[in-house]
């Protein structure tokens, strides 16, 4: 019995961990979005004008839109998943209902693939199911927990204020940092962000950080020089 008390004991900690690194996982990738979005935004619109008011508006609009943008997002890709977790249950509850025996027999076969005995299965079984029957089924079958789905509404929130705290510092350094040093502070602080948040979601990912800070730095350097190219274009009144 020592493998199945290991698991009951520690998998629910797993669970919640995961969950937290998945929530931290996704406020890495907004405030990565933010910064790429926005620095982009600002470096190309730099290139074309130094008229602040210019500066300022194509920042503010352009994190506005962003925020909104992902929290929206966020909000349908978070409820569409909630509402398809609450399908699952309730058909798992009315399995449950109407063919426990079958249900044990299901759960029996899921510990044994698990790697206990089919004695220490169906004992595990029958004891869960006595316990928490539909919790059990959910947990092993699913890997739900009914009582900790995802809010659609604080992931929206989370994603809105992950995008803005990326997207303030290029919007802010176009803004701050006078005269022709605009453009090369801004790409200066967006790849050092860039470099701090792929290292950051590499890390807690336990993926190579390294090549993470290299991949995010590359390919935020490529956005950058696309549309200060595109912006030089149009403030010099090149036809494109």
């Amino acid at each position: 019995m020592p493998e199945s008390v290991h698991a009951q004991g520690f998998e629910p900690h797993d669970a919640a961990s995961n969950s937290k690194l998945n929530w931290l996982r996704a406020g890495v990738l907004g405030a990565n979005d933010g910064i790429v979005s926005i620095a982009a935004l600002m470096v190309g619109v730099a290139a074309a004008t130094t008229d602040p008011a210019a500066l300022l508006l194509t920042g503010v609009a352009g994190l506005s839109a962003g925020a909104i943008s992902m929290a929206l997002g966020e909000y349908v890709s978070v409820s569409s998943q909630r509402d398809s977790e609450k399908a699952w249950i309730n058909k798992e509850r009315r399995e449950l209902e109407e063919f426990p025996e079958e249900e044990l027999e299901e759960l029996v076969a899921l510990y044994e693939a698990q790697g206990l005995k089919p004695a220490t299965a169906r004992q595990v079984a029958v004891e869960m199911t006595e316990v928490d029957a539909l919790k059990t089924h959910l947990d092993i079958e699913l890997g739900i927990n009914q009582e900790e789905l995802t809010n659609p509404l604080h992931a929206a929130i989370s994603s809105a204020i992950a995008f803005f705290a990326g997207a303030i510092l290029p919007l802010l350094a176009v803004l701050l940092v006078p005269g022709d040093a605009k453009i090369p502070a801004t790409v200066a602080a967006s790849l050092i962000a860039l470099a701090l948040t792929g290292g950051v979601g590499a890390y807690i990912g336990g993926a190579p950080v390294p090549r993470a800070i290299l991949r995010v730095t590359i390919g935020g350097a490529a956005a950058l020089a696309v549309t200060y190219f595109i912006g030089s274009l149009l403030g010099s009144g090149t036809a494109i």
